[in-house]
């Protein structure tokens, strides 16, 4: 999930798989799986991809400000990454954090499988756990949340999904969230701050190519 961009959305067109579908459960493409080369956070990979998730060919370009942009995450702790499609950011925090216990979240069975199969193929299975909502914990806090969440998911079902998930962040914990400039960064901080109150510090972070890197803070 997350937000993508141009030539991501016209390469997702052109296969197929439509926003709709990475948005849903079970979605209705082929599942075509493709091996990929990235770098998360300096860390080379090959990665497993494939049609019917959030960027099924390359890297996205929100993800990658993301990953090039955030601080340097604690050594341990539970993390959280929203929206996890193939897993990118949840595999980047492990690489990053070895001690880290970490949640990749996502409603896409697909996405879910292929960042289970990405963590083993990374020596990361065990400490990342690809889950549905219903399968974390209702009493489970994070040190830490990431995420490019889906912006074209709707602004009511979005405003839900991080109202769910950042008020679960410990004191003194942190989140960094990617939104595409044009696509109302700058209104979220501001929403984002009336909703959490005055606990939670919401503030630009960094801006690069388009994007914002919103940092909130518990």
């Amino acid at each position: 999930m997350g937000t993508g961009n141009g030539t991501a959305t016209q390469a997702a067109q052109a296969d197929g798989t439509q926003a709709e579908q990475y948005f849903s459960a079970t979605p209705s493409s082929r599942d075509v799986r493709r091996t990929l080369h990235v770098s998360l956070r300096g860390h080379e990979a090959q990665v497993e991809v494939s049609n019917g998730v959030f960027s099924a060919h390359r890297l996205d370009l929100g993800t990658s400000v993301l990953l090039r942009h955030a601080p340097e995450p604690p050594q341990s702790g539970t993390f959280l990454d929203i929206g996890c499609g193939w897993g990118p950011i949840a595999l980047a925090l492990g690489l990053e954090s070895p001690q880290a216990d970490i949640w990749a979240l996502d409603v896409n069975e697909r996405a879910l499988q292929l960042t289970e199969a990405n963590a083993k193929r990374l020596g990361l299975a065990g400490r990342i756990h690809a889950a549905t909502a219903s399968q974390i914990d209702e009493s489970l806090t994070f040190d830490l949340i990431w995420s490019n969440p889906p912006i074209r998911v709707g602004k009511d079902e979005l405003h839900a999904l991080l109202m769910a998930w950042l008020p679960r962040l410990k004191a003194g914990g942190r989140a960094y969230l990617v939104v595409q400039k044009n696509l109302g960064s700058d209104s979220l901080i501001k929403w984002l701050a009336n909703q959490l109150g005055r606990d939670y510090a919401v503030a630009k972070y960094a801006s690069s190519k388009g994007y914002r890197v919103i940092e909130i803070r518990h």
